[in-house]
Order: structure tokens, then sequence, then C-alpha cells
């Protein structure tokens, strides 16, 4: 049995319609809705996002990602014995989007299932991934982060759906004789749930509550500087390594402010933060891989780099991920 777990390839995809903030800014004007992009970019660093159309899945995107990180790895889906998707807006309330994904793919009988854990869904989808590869339960997986967070938007409200986007990122993970995934640190904490969160659910046959993102800013951005850095120490030490090791940081994509804060916070220049930010917006748990690919596809991260994966999100969840690519 091989003893490691190790990225082989990856991919993404983004929903064609892309959405510049003057773009975003005349159509919430038309509902009365003020800002602007200057206004989007002091306090964001977002430029431009992605929204997907109408009848697009997340598993669509999700679809569109794993096809070209298959391609990356060289391999067939019919060679995948694992399938996870992060994801907090799937097609349906059930099967997962796993499923959903694994038939568009062709293939069937491999294990299939959802992660949620919002923002920091792809670290603790990888996590579970590289576990079941070290346990000998899989030994070729696809790790999805798909998302079309626009459903969920609240047009009306300025502080958060100027953030958002849709898009998808994968990863193939395979079985390794030599050490890919180096540690992962997983955290959650309750009592935050209601400082990020979409409060309403589906109960015969109506909606109760709000079925759109709240959010709380100040204090999401409070917890995620803090709890990014302590995932990341506790990492780096699960592994052996010092923060001099890294050599790119690839953040969830939230915001430059906390992501910058982070690098700070790491002692590392910020030339060695991966940053998609600014064209993505905050795609949830398609960001990291999202970032990821197009950090590999623009010749930034190559093979041997390190890596630090980092998420915070609802939950209030985080944790990171150390890698030898």
């Amino acid at each position: 049995m091989r003893p490691y777990s190790r990225i082989t390839g990856t991919g993404s995809y983004l929903p064609p319609r892309r959405v510049t903030n003057a773009d975003l800014a005349a159509e919430l004007a038309q509902r009365g809705v003020e800002t602007s992009d200057q206004w989007i970019i002091e306090r964001t660093g977002i430029r431009a996002r992605h929204f997907a159309a109408a009848d697009v899945t997340s598993s669509d995107l999700g679809a569109h990602a794993a096809r070209h990180a298959l391609e990356a790895a060289g391999v067939a889906a019919s060679q995948i014995d694992l399938i996870i998707v992060a994801t907090s807006t799937p097609d349906m309330v059930f099967p997962s989007a796993a499923c959903i994904l694994q038939n568009k793919l062709g293939i069937a009988g491999c294990a299939a299932f959802d992660v949620q854990a919002v923002c920091s869904g792809f670290v603790y989808a990888l996590t579970v991934a590289d576990a079941m590869i070290k346990a000998g339960a899989a030994s070729k997986a696809l790790v999805v982060g798909a998302e079309v967070f626009s459903r969920i938007l609240d047009f009306n409200d300025r502080t958060t759906c100027v953030l958002f986007g849709d898009g998808a990122g994968a990863v193939v993970l395979e079985a390794s004789d030599t050490p890919g995934i180096l540690a992962t640190d997983l955290h959650a904490d309750g009592r935050h749930v209601g400082i990020l969160c979409v409060p309403g659910t589906v109960s015969g046959g109506q909606v109760l509550g709000d079925p759109l993102l709240k959010m709380d800013g100040q204090a999401v951005f409070k917890l995620a500087v803090g709890v990014l850095e302590e995932a990341a120490r506790a990492t780096l030490a699960k592994a052996g390594r010092q923060e001099a090791d890294i050599d790119w940081l690839i953040p969830h994509q939230a915001n430059i402010r906390i992501m910058q804060g982070t690098a700070k916070k790491l002692k590392l220049p910020l030339d060695k933060l991966v940053v998609t930010v600014d064209q993505h917006g905050n795609t949830s748990a398609a960001s990291i891989p999202l970032a990821l690919d197009a950090a590999v596809r623009g010749g930034q991260v190559k093979k041997g780099d390190t890596l630090m994966l980092e998420g915070v999100g609802g939950g209030f969840t985080w944790g990171a991920v150390l890698l030898d690519f």
C-alpha cells in the first residue's frame, strides 16, 4: 500500500459571464442600491466576478473543472475511485452534487459524497480524501469545490452581494510512494453560527426563514486572520516545517486585506501570496482550487514547491493543508 497522497492534476472552470464592479454597480443602481468600483476595491480588492446562467448548477461547473483536472493528471474518469465535492450550493436537497457529478463524468460504482464546510469546504474535502487514501480506501480521488453563490445573494445588501461569485476548481489526488500532503489541521466553532449563514430551510414545500446570505463582516474579519494564522502554524508544526519553507500561500480568496494580513503574520513576503480574488471574487469552496489551478497554469506554482492552503468560512469553520506539489 502506498502510504502517501499527492496532487497529480488541477483544473478549474468559470462561467462565461464576467461581471465587473462597474457592471454590478449599474445593476444595483436599478434597485436603488448605491455602490461603486472604488468602494468595492478599497474594501475587498475585488474587481470582477463570474455569475452562472440560471440553468447552470454547481455540478455542471464542477464537471468542467473535473475534466480539466483529469486531463492534467493523465487519469481517465473510469480510474477514479472516490469523488468528494465541497459545496454550499448543491443542485438539489439530495442526492449529493457528487453523485450528480459522477453521472456527468460517465462513471459509476465509486464512493461519492458532498462536504459542507462553506468556504473551508475544499480544505475539509482534501483532508478527508487524503485520510481515505492513506487508509487504503481509495487510490485515485477527485476532489472538487463548486459553487453558484449568486443564487443565495441578497442584491439589496451591498455589503454582501458585491463579494461573491460562481465557479469550480478540482484536483486529482493519488496514492504515492513519496509525500505530497504533509499535514492538515481542521477546526470548527459553532458558537459563531450567526455571523455568516443562510438562515433558511425548506419544509412542506415552503421556505422557512430567510434563504439569502447574511454576514457580520467585521466579526468575520476579526476571527479570520487569527484562526488562519493558528491553523497554518499548527500544520507547519505537525509537518516539522517552518514558515520559510512555504513557497506559496494559497488562502481562501475572500478579502485581500485578510489574505495579506495572514501572509504578514506568517512573515511571508506578499509576492508568495497567490491572489485571484480580484478577478473571481469570493467563490466559497471553489476559491482555493480555482486559485491553485490558476497559479499552476500561470507558471507560478511548479513541481516540488511547498504550498500552504487554508480556508475559513461559515460554521464557523477553518483549516489548513501543507503539501509538496
